[in-house]
Parts: C-alpha cells; structure tokens; sequence
C-alpha cells in the first residue's frame, strides 16, 4: 500500500489496483476520460491502459497494488473474474463521510501491517483487500447484477465473458480465434439466432455491434499505445487485408486508423 502518486504514461499495468483519492481530477482508463470529486474509491484492472493528470497540492489518498499471485496460496480468489475488475466496464465508487471512513481505516491497516514484522501480515492484507472488494460490491445497486436464472441474461453473460477473454491483444503474434457471432454460438451450444435475441434482448444490441465495439476499442488502444503498424494491427485483429481493417476502422470512429493515432 503506498500513498498517491502520479502515473503520467498511458500504459498497461502487471498489476491489479485499488485507489482511495481525495480532490479533483481526470483518470483516463483506455478510452474513457473519467473525471472525478470529492471522496473516490476505484478499481484498476491491469489488461486496461491508465493514467491520470497530474495532481494538486491539495489532493490526497493511496493505493494499493498486488498481483493475481497474490492471491493463489489458501486465497482462491479469481480476480480476472470478480465483476469490479472486469476490463470492460471500471467501477468507480464516490464515498460518502462514513464510507470514506470504513474504507480509509482498512488502507490505515494495511499500511501498519505492511510496515510491521507480524508472521502472517500478509495474511491479514489478503483479508483486507478482500474487505475492500466486498464492501464496495454492497454499493452496487441489485439491479446491475445479472440474474441467473433468466435464460437471456445467462446466455448474455456467458458471450460477454467469452469476448472478453481473447483480450487485451499484447503481442503481435495474438490472434483472435472467434470473430463472428456464430462461432461464439457454436462455442456455446446454441444456435446464433438464439444467441442474438438473448443478446438484443438483454443490451438492446446485436451480438455483431457488441464484436464489432470491442475490436473497435482494442484497435484504438493498439494505434494509440503501440508503435505497430496498420498492417500488424490489422492481422492481429484478424483482418485478412488491412483494406478490409481500414473500412471497419472508418465505420466505427469517422476517420481512418492513421488519423487516428495523429490525434
């Protein structure tokens, strides 16, 4: 756990994080510009580029910072599949005077157990980060979590992890394996008409915009944090010609990918 400090490089982590901010300020996390006040808890996930501007005298907080290792001793605790750290969506919680309370005593003791010489303070942390994930997971409202045992939202839930999980795209010699909706269909035994009206009917997209958005926003950060060119990117998207990459990029965002990274 260390106090705040600036991370000015829009780049990826190889770790997962945890901030308690206090003042103004505008964190970028992949595309989104997110602007925050006041008392903030926030999640990072590592696959997803972030940085924020450069901070205030006035502002103040900490973080802590830890690998998925961390957690794979007596701890099985799957954090790429927790639901605050999903890559797509960041959650970002503003804290009201007791929940700022709650959640500044427990980075308090994860300061003074980092700091001390106890046997198994680490032991402890692993419990704390949890409280942190737990207590933030009670803020969100029970309408935002799918429910199981609707056919539709199970069916949703299950194509959005399996699109999730072919990113992010980190090295050149990464491919995308599933591109079409029915190849995820057929991943998940079912037919893709019934795949795209559970997905329509749950989102109110089609199973091809979901796709379609999500290769659109790793090409973006690829132009933008890689010095790649078109045509690696294209390949590593699965585009066959990057004609065909430069069309799709066009559709998405209204100017061509070398426009783009200029921006």
């Amino acid at each position: 756990m260390r106090k705040s400090e600036e991370f000015p490089i829009h780049i990826r982590r190889n770790f997962f994080k945890i901030m308690l901010f206090s003042g103004e300020n505008t964190f970028r996390y992949g595309n989104q510009n997110i602007k925050v006040s006041g008392n903030t808890l926030m999640f990072f996930h590592p696959n997803i580029p972030y940085s924020y501007q450069p901070l205030s005298a006035i502002t103040k907080g900490a973080f802590c910072v830890f690998k998925s290792e961390f957690f794979q001793s007596n701890y099985k605790l799957d954090l790429d599949n927790l639901s605050l750290f999903k890559s797509s969506n960041p959650p970002i919680f503003k804290l009201s005077k007791t929940s700022f309370q709650e959640v500044e005593n427990l980075f308090s003791k994860m300061l003074r157990e980092v700091q001390g010489d106890y046997i198994y303070k680490y032991d402890l942390i692993r419990n704390y980060v949890s409280e942190l994930y737990f207590l933030a997971m009670k803020w969100i409202p029970p309408e935002n979590f799918f429910q199981y045992g609707d056919a539709s939202k199970r069916i949703t839930m299950i194509f959005t992890e399996l699109l999730e999980q072919q990113f992010p795209i980190q090295y050149k010699s990464d491919k995308l394996k599933i591109r079409l909706p029915n190849e995820y269909a057929e991943k998940m035994f079912v037919h893709v008409n019934y795949l795209n009206r559970c997905v329509k009917k749950v989102t109110g997209k089609t199973t091809s915009q979901h796709l379609f958005e999500r290769i659109g926003t790793e090409a973006k950060i690829l132009l933008k944090h890689t010095d790649w060119t078109i045509s690696e990117i294209s390949e590593t998207l699965g585009f066959g010609d990057p004609a065909h990459f430069n069309k799709f990029f066009k559709k998405q965002t209204g100017i061509n990918p070398t426009s783009f990274r200029l921006v």
